[in-house]
């Protein structure tokens, strides 16, 4: 059985640290809707305005993602 060696390894990491980075943005979009479905649940007359705000949280949240998308790229 052959031992693998650094000199072996070939690839990008980049492709690795994109996917780890795309944990971030995935938990984050699902926390603002969980949390935004709960405030509905308890206040129903406020939905408008958290979904709004949800929605902007969610356009943030996205532009992380897709930043790091680009970096993967770009490094």
């Amino acid at each position: 059985m052959d031992i693998i060696t650094l000199a072996e390894i070939t690839g990008s990491l980049s492709t690795i640290g994109y996917g780890l980075a795309a944990l971030g943005p995935g938990l984050g979009m699902g926390i603002l809707v969980g949390k935004a479905l709960e405030g509905t649940a308890r206040q129903p007359e406020a939905a408008g305005r958290l979904q709004t705000m949800m929605l902007l949280g969610i356009a943030f949240v996205e532009v992380i993602a897709l930043l790091g998308f680009v970096l993967a790229f770009v490094a």
